[in-house]
């Protein structure tokens, strides 16, 4: 055989499109602007495999055209059976189409004919020119086509499980029983389903091998037809002998189509990097824009950088001094771990210019021989550049700088004069993003990937600590971090003037940040004897649950096991057919057991004991037993992470441990606000929360008279919706009746339709319509500022809080009405929701500055939702609770009056 003039790879983009996306259809791949990218994802990252790995020489992607074929002509019914194309999938062509294009990819399709019979026709040609020919296929008809220069790439893992699986000639004879050239005779005998290739009834794949084994090939079977022993088959082949001969047609892969193409016009050429970028970064596809340069196979021209660290005494004094006449830096540290309260500082690195950055070590490895070292620590060098750090017109920047001040905080040192923060910048820009981590923002905004982490600390077990890394090593990283937080405020600060945010950004986010680290700083007490008698009582309880349970179920079980609940339920018990519901389809897993299913048949008792089995289950594992275990050995108290760069909406979140999503609806959830408690002796814990705030803010921004007069009156504006709406008398209004007017109320303003109403009030979709209508009749102009706000997101493709917070929703623009539906329920909430958090933010901003400025000992401890929590002593409680009213009150001016319910106890119950 003659050497391969070069490797020559077809990729089947129809067939890869589907592929890839019913790989995610359980776990879809959704963006931040809605739109469902899990088949372009999985286009690309075979795309990219392809190109890293393989290096082709040539190169095409084929696609299916919606013009009918010769097939449908000889045959109407040619894969008449196959489903309709998903809508999500088919929003994703042209955007898997723009991916081909922008890797300079030929995309090629041909009326008339699949893109089969396109690449059939390139695979023999190539063959005779000397190629080595791949075929990107899962689809066994290309079989047909294997030869010793064609083959298939299998998309599935080779045994190995290190190389894709290559089918050649061999291979095909190990899967199927025959060789290629009797793929055609075999596929026409058995049929297609998946086509709807009728084949010859009664033919499966091993009678079609048998015949072939005895025959030959299809059109010798048919001619023996009379000879066939077993009775049925012999009729069948005699009766259906023309219809065998069309399916072996339909079959065949055409090798002849006219093509204007030839194959010198499909060799790979370079990709235009420019396009490539700007796609993955509208896709939001970072991984692969950080990966990108090893992909292309080719580094850009290095850039020339000016990193050097501090190795003198003499040279540290002098920068000291360049620190200190510098109007603006951005700031860097390096410590020994992520928990800022334990932290130790490893080195800090500076930069103001771009490209250029200053490492000052602090900690280092004995082996690097810093002489510096030997005459400074920690505290030498902190009292050093103490002047400069709490020099508050020293403007200073950095990448989530709340950390840094964190670390420095628990040092002894006030970071003062912050003014830019790239995380938090990135954050208003774009709300919605995946990530805002500065490896993923140097990505995005400067096209450059960073150094990794773990390339100087390693993973898992073999992990070392910052402080060995060694100091050329750990120099480069960390005046790239500092040069990269500097390069990244010169493109995100226009971005926030552009989207008019730069107020925002200025007057709430960047002076929150000092307020947050404060809280974190300050952290909670616990008391731990109150949690360990709770977890034991909530043992005592499972376990009479767990006996409930079984005793129901006649039988032990695993009550985790979604397969042996599943059993019980819907097999055993068939509890579906007290409610009328059809048995639940059973999957590989199991049949469905999540808490909407046990919701909707909790008429049984089985269910509604399994609800609350599991309710107390997370109450005790998730807070009873976990919040003991994030106390820090250091201070005694939690330290919870505060968030401000999570939630699109501008509200914040907490994590370690998620304290936003302590239950306070039942009474159980309840009790463990028992164990927050005051750390200090005499001290007590006081809680400050907006009253119905979300509520009051849709009556200011909806200006609907009936709102506003009962805010204005001081009523309780569920009783009163309740009157509306029921059209009875306040006297009249129950329980009953004012929680689901407290539904209705918040329904409304989440843009909740009939059917999640009746849902949530377990009442008919038609009263639940009927119910909305009466409201909008109570409540004209909040339907009006419904439609207006929704019109507005259409036309300008974002919505704003009353302090011009914007969020962006392309969502609306989608052909798929789900998701065009969730765009719109946004656009209400969005304005509502978002003010409310800009309201809190204030107030928390303010009150601490009023803290610091008087000197009050009292400390913020926790903000969770609309309430703020402190810690006080006794003596401050008076006048506190009057400043808290006051500021939080004023924060921000609506046509109503604001409300704030003040108490305090021993815990935050």
């Amino acid at each position: 055989m003659s050497q391969s003039q070069g490797r020559f790879f077809l990729l089947d983009g129809t067939a890869l499109a589907y592929r890839s996306y019913f790989a995610f259809i359980r776990n879809p791949l959704v963006n931040s602007k809605g739109v469902n990218t899990s088949s372009v994802f999985g286009f690309t990252n075979t795309l990219l495999k392809i190109i890293k790995d393989e290096r082709p020489d040539y190169i095409a992607c084929v696609f299916d055209t919606a013009a009918p074929t010769f097939r449908h002509e000889l045959f109407p019914e040619y894969k008449a059976t196959r489903e309709k194309m998903p809508d999500e999938l088919v929003e994703q062509l042209p955007l898997i189409r723009r991916v081909v294009e922008a890797f300079s990819i030929p995309l090629l399709e041909k009326e008339g004919f699949e893109a089969d019979d396109v690449i059939g026709t390139l695979a023999v040609q190539a063959e005779k020119q000397g190629l080595e020919t791949y075929l990107v296929s899962g689809d066994k008809d290309f079989m047909q086509l294997v030869s010793d220069r064609v083959k298939m790439y299998s998309l599935g893992r080779s045994s190995s499980g290190s190389e894709p699986s290559i089918v050649d000639p061999e291979s095909v004879v190990q899967k199927m029983g025959v060789p290629p050239e009797r793929i055609i005779d075999l596929l026409g005998l058995m049929g297609d389903s998946s086509d709807n290739v009728p084949g010859v009834p009664g033919v499966g794949p091993k009678t079609a091998l048998k015949l072939l084994e005895m025959y030959g090939s299809m059109e010798a079977v048919l001619e023996h037809a009379e000879q066939v022993e077993a009775k049925r088959i012999r009729e069948n082949l005699i009766a259906h002998h023309d219809q065998a001969l069309l399916s072996k047609h339909l079959v065949t892969i055409h090798t002849d189509v006219p093509l204007d193409t030839t194959i010198e016009d499909l060799r790979f050429r370079r990709m235009n990097t420019e396009d490539v970028i700007s796609l993955f970064k509208t896709l939001e596809f970072t991984r692969f824009l950080r990966d990108l340069p090893d992909f292309i196979g080719e580094k850009e021209e290095a850039e020339v950088r000016s990193y050097a660290a501090i190795d003198t005494l003499d040279a540290f004094l002098a920068f000291v001094e360049q620190l200190q006449s510098a109007q603006e830096f951005a700031v860097d540290l390096e410590t020994t771990s992520l928990d800022a309260i334990s932290a130790k500082i490893v080195g800090f690195s500076f930069s103001w210019k771009d490209a250029e950055a200053t490492y000052v070590p602090v900690l280092a490895p004995a082996a690097d021989h810093v002489p510096f070292l030997k005459e400074a620590d920690t505290h030498f060098v902190l009292e050093k550049l103490r002047p400069v750090l709490e020099n508050e017109k020293i403007r200073k920047s950095g990448q989530n700088i709340k950390y840094d001040m964190l670390v420095l905080k628990r040092h002894g040192i006030d970071l003062r004069g912050i003014d830019f923060d790239s995380m938090v910048a990135a954050y208003l820009v774009n709300p919605s993003a995946r990530q805002y981590n500065i490896d993923a923002l140097a990505v995005e905004y400067l096209n450059l990937k960073k150094i990794p982490t773990t390339d100087l600390i390693g993973t898992g077990r073999n992990q070392i600590s910052m402080a060995e890394v060694p100091l050329a090593s750990i120099t480069e990283y960390a005046c790239e971090d500092a040069d990269v937080a500097h390069r990244l405020r010169s493109i995100l600060e226009p971005k926030l003037k552009q989207s008019e945010m730069a107020t925002l950004f200025r007057d709430v986010e960047i002076p929150l940040i000092r307020v947050l680290m404060e809280l974190e700083n300050n952290g909670v007490a616990l008391d731990e004897s109150l949690l360990s008698g709770m977890s034991d009582e909530m043992a005592r309880q499972l376990e009479a649950i767990e006996r409930d349970i079984y005793e129901m179920a006649g039988e032990s079980f695993n009550i985790n096991s979604t397969q042996q609940l599943g059993r019980i339920l819907f097999e055993k018990l068939k509890v579906h057919e007290e409610t009328g519901m059809r048995r639940p389809r059973r999957t590989k897993t199991g049949y469905a057991t999540d808490v909407r299913v046990l919701e909707s048949l909790s008429i049984h008792p089985l269910p509604r004991k399994l609800l609350d089995y599991r309710q107390l289950m997370k109450l005790k594992s998730t807070y009873v037993d976990a919040l003991p275990g994030l106390i820090h050995p250091a201070t005694q108290r939690i330290h919870a992470s505060f968030n401000q760069t999570v939630a699109a909406t501008g509200r914040l979140s907490t994590s370690n441990p998620n304290l936003q999503n302590i239950p306070i609806r039942t009474e159980l959830g309840r009790e463990i606000r028992k164990a927050f408690v005051a750390g200090k002796k005499g001290w007590r814990i006081l809680s400050a929360d907006y009253s119905q705030i979300e509520l009051r803010v849709m009556a200011h921004l909806s200006g609907d008279e009936t709102l506003l007069e009962s805010f204005r009156k001081g009523e309780d504006v569920h009783t009163r919706t309740a009157c509306e709406i029921f059209e009875i008398p306040q006297s009249q209004v129950t329980e009953e009746h004012r929680r689901q007017a407290k539904t209705i109320n918040f329904g409304i303003m989440y843009g909740m339709g009939q059917y999640g109403l009746a849902r949530r009030l377990s009442i008919s979709n038609e009263e639940a319509q009927a119910f909305i209508a009466a409201y909008f009749s109570r409540y004209p102009r909040v339907n009006e500022f419904i439609a207006r706000t929704i019109g507005e997101a259409h036309e300008k493709g974002y919505v704003t809080t009353l302090l011009n917070r914007r969020r962006y929703l392309p969502e609306l623009s989608s052909s798929n009405r789900n998701i065009r539906d969730f765009g719109e329920r946004t656009a209400v909430n969005t304005p509502i929701q978002g003010t409310a958090a800009d309201l809190i933010k204030v107030a928390m901003i303010r009150i601490a500055r009023r803290l610091r400025e008087e000197e009050w000992k009292v400390m913020m401890i926790m903000q969770i939702h609309d309430e703020l929590l402190y810690e006080e002593p006794d003596d401050e409680l008076e006048e506190l609770t009057d400043m808290l009213v006051e500021v939080m009150e004023g924060a921000i001016d609506l046509s109503i009056p604001v409300r704030v319910d003040v108490g305090t106890g021993d815990n935050w119950y």
